[in-house]
């Protein structure tokens, strides 16, 4: 983890870097899935629930920890795991002891991630009465169940999610337009199973922990309708850049001629269970125990990344400054923020974040921030996010760029790129959205 070699590596960051290794260590897949399974002389049990003698488990991985929460079950399953599955975007590969490995894309959809979806559809719904289906779902989900429903084409799809995304639509948003596109999320693979019990371990990376929100759905029933998904069309796409037959399809869906999800009440979610195995609150809640082992004050913020990008990095910017304590402190927000593209520029929301609080804290030496994506993406880049301090303006103004103009032209991946605040995990195998970590001095 760290920027280019044109950035000191000061103690702070350092530190910073290592209180996110511990928020990523204790959100980490296998870790995760090990501790909600457990196989002894009586078999095997998920969540506290034994498997009957017998039945046979097919495990299923959807997302970016989808490999790795595969190949811990089938670590500690054993043989009573009869097959698996895994979904996962590229960069997320993991060996698996035996099943399928699928790749997709993310955040577009792919043909590879609609194939994947056709031969899932076709394995869930062959299980039968006595089988259990072990669902291992996270964050990123949604993108690699793509197979749209019937009349709609995956390139629609893809050019409606960028549309959204660059409008910044929130997940629930995004993903409420999704459900209405797909034929394997909003519960449709809960209802497609064959199975007699369906049991999902989550990770969560989606505000609220909202099981419909989290990939999407697929197992869990959607209180959202084809008028609300409109709805998020009109408030983030008002230049109606998607393209008109997804419009088509969804009006088509509000006047009753698509098949609507299946909503709260149906018997189909009658044989699930869900049990959330890790989230963005367990990653503060471990940075903040990291911050106190380093001679900090920990200070958890689950939720409090949300809204605009920039205009949250400044928020945390200015409560930073209206801190007063006789020791350092260490804020640990979590959650998910979005960015409203203007600019032509590269970035992520983590970035985007970053470089708004470092126009608000240019000058000071008292106060640091690192902010970055769980998953080790941030947007369409290859850094998980970015470090700044009091120095990071003139730093980059050196370097040869403007911080106001790139953020203006929403240019944080060059700015920190040349600057030196690029914070590189690679792709971390988890997903919990992101945190952004703010050091505050107590010399102040």
């Amino acid at each position: 983890m760290g920027g280019s070699v044109s950035h000191p590596e000061t103690t702070t960051r350092a530190r910073l870097e290592g209180v996110f290794r511990a928020a990523l260590a204790a959100v980490e897949p296998g870790r995760c899935v090990r501790a909600a399974l457990r196989r002894d002389a009586g078999g095997l049990a998920i969540a506290g629930e034994p498997v009957p003698r017998g039945a046979r488990v097919f495990a299923l991985g959807l997302g970016k920890a989808g490999a790795a929460m595969v190949a811990a079950a089938l670590e500690v399953g054993g043989p009573q795991i009869a097959d698996a599955i895994a979904l996962v975007p590229d960069g997320f590969e993991r060996p698996l002891a035996r099943g399928r490995l699928l790749r997709g894309s993310h955040p577009l959809p792919d043909a590879r991630g609609a194939a994947a979806t056709r031969e899932i559809c076709r394995a869930v719904a062959s299980l039968k009465l006595r089988d259990v289906l072990l669902v291992l779902l996270s964050g990123g989900s949604s993108s690699l169940l793509c197979e749209p429903a019937a009349g709609v084409e995956l390139p629609d799809v893809a050019a409606a999610a960028r549309a959204l995304l660059e409008g910044g639509a929130s997940i629930e948003e995004l993903n409420a337009v999704r459900k209405h596109l797909s034929a394997a999320t909003g519960g449709r693979l809960a209802k497609a199973s064959g199975a007699g019990r369906v049991q999902v371990l989550a990770i969560s990376d989606v505000a609220g922990d909202r099981l419909d929100v989290l990939g999407s759905g697929p197992f869990a029933p959607d209180p959202t309708g084809y008028a609300d998904a409109l709805a998020v069309l009109a408030r983030r796409d008002p230049r109606r850049r998607a393209p008109a037959s997804v419009r088509a399809h969804l009006e088509a869906g509000v006047r009753g001629q698509r098949e609507e999800t299946p909503k709260p009440g149906d018997p189909a979610f009658g044989r699930v269970r869900h049990t959330l195995i890790a989230s963005n609150a367990t990653a503060v809640g471990a940075a903040c125990r990291a911050a106190e082992a380093a001679g900090w004050r920990g200070i958890g913020m689950p939720g409090c990344l949300a809204g605009e990008a920039r205009r949250t990095g400044r928020r945390l910017a200015a409560l930073s400054a209206s801190l007063g304590s006789d020791a350092p402190i260490c804020l640990a927000a979590g959650g998910e923020t979005v960015v409203t593209v203007r600019g032509d520029g590269r970035g992520g929301r983590s970035q985007e974040l970053a470089l708004a609080a470092a126009l608000e804290l240019a000058g000071r030496r008292d106060t640091a921030l690192l902010a970055a994506g769980t998953d080790g993406a941030d947007g369409p880049t290859d850094a998980a996010g970015a470090f700044v301090d009091g120095s990071t303006v003139e730093r980059g103004r050196r370097a040869g760029v403007d911080a106001v103009e790139a953020l203006a032209d929403n240019d944080s991946h060059r700015f920190f790129a040349r600057e030196g605040g690029l914070v590189r995990t690679g792709p971390t195998g988890t997903n919990v959205a992101d945190l952004a970590l703010v050091f505050c001095d107590a010399r102040r």
